[in-house]
Parts: structure tokens; sequence; C-alpha cells
């Protein structure tokens, strides 16, 4: 049965690349021909060679198709908050309805942030990749563009833009809308955009400063700092080549910043019972996507990956009980996961024998990475709680088996394990990797392209049902699948817990250890995750 909870509200479920090596394109043992898909739905999934048989790309890609296609119809995203994702959690539901499992939604709050809008209208018409400073005031705002004190031409340094009522001196913000353009430098954020204001701007834009790489995207912050309240004016940043369009002579532009507003959103959990209800093996991935796409890697195939596994394994009479997860809003801060664990009592809490994380398994330009519980390649900033390394053993072993060459991710706590691990729940999980690009030491191994992100289309529109590597979600797919079934029947390595051994002869190798090319966790930073 589903935990306790604490102040819990009541459950209503709603209808609603190129491969590096010949071992990536046929794996040592695996299956060589998947079953007929009837035979898949009409059987029970109990052994490593049923259950793998039935875990096939074609599967998860259905799953990703439809995610897609729910992007597709809802203004190109699944965001926590937007439609998109509430037409994603229906189809999960459905999916997992249909295939016998138990469906509850877990509510938790949420702040929708609408998606800021940037807009010149003249000389030339654009629109403009935006975002809003935390502290910003809100409105629409249509007018001229007045550059404050900015350089545009190298070395665009030392740059004051805005950093003295001065550099307002002179300028004409008579005007009913006149919106203040300012170039990042030299002083806080806030003391820009509360000069901006005082001198009467109805609106600013901040763009970068354009002197160093680093400083050429969009840019945004916070305001907050000698500020201690909100502006009472929108504020947006631009990148810098942005910031110089908009600098033209006879520049008008339009700045839309809408208020927040709550949308209280849900996780989706499912659960098959066990002969044993008080150790439970749950997995997880997010569900939504950022505001910018659609989000078919990320977090689509962890999504898509866990759906067609719930599916093949639902006539499973599993000794430990399953739990799956699809988290709501772990773009926005991990605030479905952090909820969930933070309704869950002390009993809840003792319950749950291991947490899998699954965010971003089909990387275009991958490399597989599985979760560092040892820290042997990096040092972790959390405690990584005892059982760990064991999960790590043995996505470790899996890929020794099946000939493929895997590499350490950081256990940074930078995804929906978090709020399990702070509870001392075990964790581990698999990355294919998100914004650091790809060494050649890297590309020799994998394939790939040295110097490309692992995913050029990390929380961007083009994260579509084109923005995967076949060959990285097939053979992770089938890791997940095996990690579930493993566990299914014993968390013995975990938690000492003892259950039965998985029916067959599949024998798990020693793992054969990490590359050692990883100079970083891969990537995926997250706002409001330390």
């Amino acid at each position: 049965m589903f935990p306790a909870q604490q102040s819990r509200r009541g459950w209503t479920v709603v209808a609603t690349a190129s491969l590096a090596t010949a071992a990536l394109l046929v794996p040592a043992g695996a299956a060589t021909a998947a079953p007929a898909a009837t035979a898949c739905n009409n059987r029970t999934n109990n052994t490593y060679d049923k259950l793998l048989g039935c875990i096939t790309v074609d599967g998860v890609l259905e799953h990703e198709q439809a995610l897609q296609d729910i992007a597709d119809a809802n203004g190109g995203n699944r965001a926590a908050g937007t439609t998109g994702y509430t037409g994603s959690v229906d189809y999960v539901v459905q999916r997992l309805q249909a295939a016998g499992w138990t469906v509850e939604l877990d509510p938790f709050d949420f702040t929708f942030v609408p998606p800021p809008q940037l807009e010149q209208l003249t000389p030339t018409a654009a629109t403009y990749s935006t975002g809003v400073f935390t502290g910003t005031g809100y409105g629409e705002v249509s007018g001229n563009v007045i550059p404050v004190d900015i350089l545009l031409t190298p070395p665009r340094e030392p740059v004051t833009s805005g950093c003295e009522a001065a550099d307002f001196a002179g300028l004409d913000f008579s005007g009913t809308a006149d919106i203040a353009l300012i170039q990042r430098g030299t002083c806080e954020f806030g003391v820009k955009a509360i000069n901006a204001q005082t001198a009467g701007a109805e609106a600013v834009i901040i763009f970068n400063q354009g002197n160093t790489p680093l400083r050429e995207g969009l840019i945004t912050g916070t305001l907050f700092g000698i500020n201690q309240q909100p502006l009472s004016i929108p504020v947006v940043g631009a990148s810098f080549a942005d910031g110089a369009a908009l600098a033209a002579a006879g520049s008008t532009a339009r700045i839309q910043v809408d208020p927040p507003e709550s949308r209280p959103q849900v996780n989706v959990i499912a659960e098959l019972p066990g002969r044993n209800a008080a150790n439970v093996v749950m997995a997880g991935a997010h569900l939504d996507s950022v505001q910018a796409g659609p989000g078919i890697n990320d977090n689509g195939s962890g999504s898509s990956a866990l759906l067609e596994i719930a599916e093949q394994i639902a006539k499973l009479k599993p000794e430990n009980t399953l739990r799956f997860a699809w988290w709501g809003a772990e773009e926005s801060g991990l605030l479905g996961s952090r909820a969930y664990v933070a309704g869950l009592d002390q009993a809840g809490l003792d319950e749950i024998a291991l947490y899998l994380n699954f965010d971003m398994v089909a990387s275009p330009n991958y490399i597989f990475m599985v979760y560092d519980g040892d820290e042997s390649g990096f040092p972790a900033p959390v405690v990584v709680p005892e059982g760990s390394i064991q999960i790590e053993d043995f996505f470790e072993s899996y890929y020794t088996k099946m000939g493929i060459p895997y590499d350490d991710a950081q256990f940074s706590g930078r995804s929906d394990y978090q709020a399990f691990i702070q509870n001392g729940i075990p964790a581990g999980g698999l990355f294919t990797g998100a914004e650091v690009p790809k060494t050649p030491e890297q590309q020799a191994i994998w394939g790939g392209t040295a110097g490309e992100q692992y995913d050029q289309c990390y929380h961007l529109a083009c994260d579509t049902i084109d923005n995967l590597a076949l060959d990285a979600l097939d053979v992770n797919a089938d890791a997940i699948a095996a990690a579930v079934l493993t566990y299914a029947y014993s968390t013995e390595t975990v938690n000492g817990v003892v259950g039965k051994r998985v029916p067959g002869n599949f024998q798990l190798p020693a793992p054969a250890g990490p590359q050692g090319t990883v100079g970083s966790g891969g990537g995926h930073e997250h706002p409001g995750v330390e």
C-alpha cells in the first residue's frame, strides 16, 4: 500500500549518433530477436531474458512520440503549470492503468511563472530569447529603446552602464513608455535597474557584456541585494548580440512580464504490490520539460523508458513492492520530488529500500555514465547514503557484461534523487550528459563529435523526437529494466533485506571500471538546486 503521509491532500486520479563500437550494436548477451508484441503482452516477464527481450527501442519511442505530440498540441512544451504537462500526466496515467498498475496523483504547491516576451518592433522586427530577473515588476510595455552608456565595440570593458544616476542624465525618459537598455558590468543588476526606474523608465532590458565567450549569451539574475523590495517595472535579460541589435537608432520594442500565479501540480505515483510491502523499490524520472521546448531527451527519455518497463513488468509478482514515480516541476527546482519526500512520515521513509533516478538517458552526443556512489571519479558534494555504492556496482557490472564502456557522473544530488539521499535512502542512476562538451578522448571511446555538447539541444526548442541517440536509449532502457527486475526480487546487496534470486542463469561479472575521461559531472544544472 502507499506510504503514510503527513498533512497530505487526498489522492485523485484523472483520466486524462552513431555507434562507437560494434559491441554497442549487438551487446553481448542481448536477445537476438524480440518476441512478438502479443507474446510480451500475454506473459509474465520474470527473467532477464524474457524482460530484456520485450524492452525494445520501438516500444520506448512510442511513448516519446506521444510526448512530442502532446508538446506540439500545447505550445511546444510540457512545462509544469502548462496544458502540455497536464497532457503528459494524462497519457502516463492512462497507460499505467491500462497495464494494471495502481496509480495515484500526488499534489504539490507550484507557482507558475509565465515566460516573458521580448520583441523588437523597429527598425527591424524580431523576437528574442529572454528571461526575467528575480525581483522584477510586471506589465506590458511598448516604446522607445534608450541605450544607457553602453559599449558595443571591443574590448567592451570596463562597462559601468547604469551604475550611476549620472548615466541617465541627458537621456529623454519623459515619454509614456520608455525602455532603458543597459549593459552588464561593474555593479549589481539591482543598482542598474533601480537607477533606471528612478530616472523614469517604464521597463529595463539588461543585456550581456560581450567581452568574453562566457558573457555572450542570455543573461538573467537577481535584482535583490541593494534592493530589499521588488521593482515596480518589468526587467528582462538579453544576450549581447540581441542587446546590440536593440541598440540600433530608432529602435522600439515590446516587453511583457506577467505576474506569477498559483497552479498546483501533481506527481504520478504507480505501485505494483510485492510480497514484502515494507520493502519498497522506487524508480523515478521527471516528466516535465522546460518552457523553451518539448523535452524529449530531457526528460522524455527517462520517463518513456520507465513507462515501457512498467508496462512490460505489469504481470510480475515481485518479492518487493515496486513504486514508480513521474515527477513534476523538476525543472523548477526539483519541486515535485522534494514535496513527495517531505510528505512522508518516518515509517514511509523507512520502507523505501532504494531509489533509482533516470534523467536524460539518450543524449545525441552521449557517453554512458553511472552515478558515482563510491566517489572514485568525483568527491560528492553531498552525503552518499550507505548502499549507493552497490547500486553503482550493479549498473557497472551490467555495462561490463554487455561490453559497453562507461564512466562516472558526479553523485551531486542535482536531480530528483536529492530529497531521497538527504533522508539517508540509497540511490543511483544513469546519465548520458547535458551541456558539457565531449572531449576527443571520449569521442575515441563512444563516438560522436568532440567539442560539441553531449546534448546540443539541452533546454532548447530543438529537444525533439529527432534529438535522441537511439542506440543509447536502447542500451539504457535494458539497463534500467535489469536493475528494476533485480531489486524487485532482492535488495539484499543494498539494504540487507533478503529476497529471492531472479530465475534463470544471468550472471553479472565484476565491473570493468570507469574510463576515467570525465572532468565534470556532465552538466544538468537547475535553478534552486544548491
